[in-house]
């Protein structure tokens, strides 16, 4: 039988050590501070901006939130991230993405200094990554890493299949992998056979941005399957994975909703925290716990 991956339970462990440790922050004065930004009026995006506020607010962290037109100039918008980036006040920018198609979003990504680029997405966090240098990592594979580690997933000499190159997960993914010692094939739009490059993973990551893309034909028996896919249909969310039929097949899956999403919004506020904790100093840093008998990355 397959094994669903619970990770509302993960993310809410996250959550937990995080408020834990904020609160430690506020008791000497210190309270981080997340600077959100988000362009336009699209109804998803502000719903989502708003579960990461509910978030924030439940960690202890302040918000800082920011709310521009759609029609927002290019100049405009790279002012008020300028005047973030220079707020001592401000531990992280989080800037929501997509941005409306006449920006330039590279552009005003790589604005938020490397120190609060609390997504990992800007061209100097990416160097740091690929550099393996000290910098925030991008929230979503930190969070498919913690996700593994929380399950007990061995990484090291692991055979892992990642699904999808984009920027935001495929490409950022690779290289935590192969720090944690596995052997990471990705495949693409470009790959001629899919299910050849799939099939051998013990652990599948599938960050496709297609609905369904992924079946009980690509996945191996006992595999672990990350489904890191959202898509809003008539029928609910859904994954690019077909979960339903790996009933059997998969050792585990993480379901959409409820897997990766969660562990998501947990890192946001993990590299806040983070942010916070190294522009402090070390003097800042509480000592952490005793680990726990399962093993797990420490936010």
């Amino acid at each position: 039988m397959t094994l669903l991956i619970n990770g509302e339970d993960i993310a809410r462990r996250v959550r937990e050590r995080v408020a834990g440790r904020v609160a430690g922050a506020a008791a000497n004065g210190r309270v981080p501070c997340l600077a959100t930004v988000l362009i336009g009026d699209d109804p998803a995006g502000a719903a989502y901006a708003a579960a990461q506020l509910r978030a924030v607010r439940a960690a202890g962290l302040r918000d800082a939130h920011h709310r521009l037109p759609g029609h927002v100039s290019q100049q405009e918008a790279a002012g008020l991230v300028d005047t973030l980036a220079a707020d001592p006040d401000v531990s992280g920018i989080l800037l929501h993405l997509p941005l409306p198609p006449h920006l330039d979003s590279a552009s005003l990504i790589d604005r938020i200094p490397a120190a609060k680029d609390v997504d990992g997405l800007t061209a100097v966090s990416a160097e740091r990554l690929a550099r393996g240098g000290r910098g925030l990592r991008p929230c979503t594979p930190s969070a498919v890493v913690h996700l593994l580690d929380a399950e007990g997933v061995p990484l090291r000499g692991a055979r892992v299949t990642v699904v999808g190159w984009g920027a935001a997960v495929g490409r950022p993914l690779v290289p935590l992998l192969l720090r944690r010692g596995a052997t990471v094939t990705v495949a693409h739009e470009a790959t001629a056979d899919l299910a050849a490059a799939t099939r051998p993973a013990e652990i599948l990551v599938v960050a496709a941005g297609v609905r369904g893309l992924v079946g009980a034909e690509h996945v191996g028996p006992g595999a672990t399957v990350v489904d890191v896919g959202i898509h809003r249909t008539p029928a609910g969310i859904a994954g690019d994975v077909r979960a339903d039929e790996l009933d059997g097949v998969a050792g585990r899956v993480t379901p959409v909703p409820g897997g990766v999403g969660p562990v998501t919004t947990a890192m946001l506020l993990a590299n806040t925290l983070r942010a916070a904790e190294w522009a402090a100093g070390p003097q800042a840093v509480p000592a952490r716990p005793a680990p726990t008998t399962q093993p797990r990355r420490a936010v």
